[in-house]
């Protein structure tokens, strides 16, 4: 095994032992361990962990590590995935009209703050074109006709999985997506949406949020699941306003909201920092690692 680090995220029901056989295992096996972050839920009795190792010592495979540690796993009910740092994850982001988020992800990718590469923008008009260009992105044109959306959701699926697309964002991308097409994709597509108290939905939410003179607002980044809008919270951002706030510095304000948040969403996935359980997103901090 060539010398990389390596992220184990670990789930199963909360017993005593997990922690020194899964550690245990690492020594054995010749790995050093550099962080090892845990959660218990007590009060559903579920055990959560991330550990972070380094494989420069050991003369395995990728397929006889995951052999081996699925040996270990099975008998404790362990439900794991592994992520491999030298395998940068291929990312595909979808976008409609508005290109704040769009601009940002794409200069952090581009600035080294996103461990990824954007394989494609994808976008049901040709608005925002130029912003890929500027990146040397491939943009894809991929109208939706309202009388046949499956046609375009078929060609969005296909080519997703002819660039074998790890993560999908929307970036703003103003388009209900199906259930066949989310349920595809399982805790792999990251939305990002306002969020206001009281909620406002449909169009120009920050007209209406003016009118109701709201006195928070925010932005939520989430898993998308067939439920609309309603997948595990990964991340979400609040900040204050006041009566003095109009429409247009209502919507400049939760445009920096919706950035930040949707960015540091992107990241820990990127980091493999999540665990989803039911409809619940377990985020470890950032250790040092």
């Amino acid at each position: 095994m060539k010398e990389q680090t390596i992220t184990f995220l670990i789930k199963c029901e909360d017993q005593m032992g997990l922690v020194a056989k899964i550690t245990n295992f690492f020594y054995q096996e010749g790995f050093n361990i550099l962080s090892c972050q845990q959660h218990v839920n007590k009060l559903e009795s579920k055990y959560f962990m991330r550990i972070h190792v380094n494989a420069r010592d050991v003369f395995l495979t990728n397929e006889e590590l995951e052999a081996k540690f699925d040996k270990l796993a099975r008998p404790l009910n362990i439900i794991w995935s592994v992520n491999y740092e030298a395998t940068k994850k291929k990312v595909a982001i979808l976008v409609s009209h508005t290109s704040h988020c769009l601009y940002d992800l794409l200069e952090r990718q581009r600035e080294g703050d996103l461990n990824c590469t954007v394989e494609m923008v994808i976008s049901n008009h040709d608005k925002l074109r130029h912003v890929a260009d500027m990146f040397d992105v491939p943009y894809y044109y991929m109208p939706v006709d309202k009388e046949d959306r499956g046609k375009q959701e078929l060609e969005l699926m296909e080519i997703i999985d002819k660039k074998e697309i790890d993560l999908i964002i929307m970036a703003r991308y103003m388009q209900i997506l199906s259930s066949d097409f989310i349920e595809k994709y399982p805790e792999r597509i990251i939305n990002i949406h306002h969020s206001f108290l009281p909620a406002f939905q449909g169009a120009n939410p920050y007209q209406r949020a003016y009118e109701r003179g709201v006195k928070l607002i925010g932005a939520t980044a989430h898993y998308a699941t067939k439920d609309l809008d309603e997948g595990p919270i990964i991340e979400q951002g609040v900040e204050r306003v006041t009566h003095e706030s109009t429409a247009k510095t209502l919507k400049r304000i939760g445009a920096d909201i919706e950035r930040l948040v949707l960015a540091k969403a992107v990241k820990w996935h990127l980091q493999n920092q999540i665990i989803v359980s039911d409809n619940r997103a377990i985020v470890f901090p950032e250790a040092g690692e």
